[in-house]
């Protein structure tokens, strides 16, 4: 068996903290190296034990950066000096506006989940094994608040896009593969496919070889006139 990822937690609440810490190295995929409380720490132990994943709150009061997004400003410096560390945002926000902010920069290396389905271990696991392999996760209530968002400001394209389609974009945004949609949403690969290319068609947007690179031009399309 490999090693597990070597992980790093921050969050301001000390049950939520240890909680997500029992959760994780249950699972024996992921070592917890440090859990700390602020965005502050949680650059220092950074620094100090190089792990492969941060987990972060999206808010962590009492530290140097913006209030809150301090675990957003602290994602992208992480990954300005670690360009190797995976990064998980956890949030009790479906507002696009602050998915769009942990993107703002580029999607590699990058997840944005909602608090409420870190309960779901394969979710989580998933999302850490995506960024630490420079992939991309993105919550698919907030692609939906995304498109509906792009609708109400006329953008027709958007709102042309059919309930299957949809469906296939909010697995896009988890990172997955077509085969992996397929078996996701009881579908043929080859019908997946021909969705994927007309979400593309209908968003104005040129395919790309890599899943988060298709995540990003989704994210960055959407969100471009927030």
């Amino acid at each position: 068996m490999a090693d597990p990822l070597r992980a790093v937690l921050a969050d301001d609440h000390y049950l939520v903290r240890e909680g997500l810490r029992q959760l994780l190295e249950t699972s024996g995929e992921v070592g917890v190296v440090a859990a700390v409380s602020n965005a502050d720490e949680l650059l220092d132990a950074v620094r100090r034990f190089q792990p492969d994943v941060i987990v972060t709150d999206i808010r962590m009061p009492g530290t140097s950066f913006r209030a809150g997004f301090e675990g957003i400003d602290a994602a992208h410096q992480v990954r300005a000096e670690h360009p190797g560390t995976g990064v998980v945002v956890l949030s009790q926000y479906r507002d696009a506006l602050f998915a769009f902010e942990l993107f703002r920069h580029g999607s590699e290396g990058l997840a944005y989940l909602l608090k409420d389905r870190i309960g779901n271990l394969d979710d989580l696991l998933g999302a850490i094994s995506a960024v630490t392999s420079g992939g991309s996760v993105i919550e698919p209530q907030v692609v939906d608040a995304l498109v509906r968002r792009r609708v109400r400001r006329s953008r027709p394209a958007a709102g042309q896009l059919t309930a299957r389609e949809r469906e296939v974009l909010g697995e896009m945004s988890l990172g997955r593969s077509n085969a992996g949609i397929a078996q996701s949403l009881h579908l043929s690969v080859s019908a997946v496919e021909k969705n994927v290319n007309t979400i593309f068609h209908k968003l104005g947007l040129e395919s790309a070889p890599d899943v988060h690179r298709r995540v990003a031009a989704v994210v960055r399309y959407l969100g471009a006139d927030l």
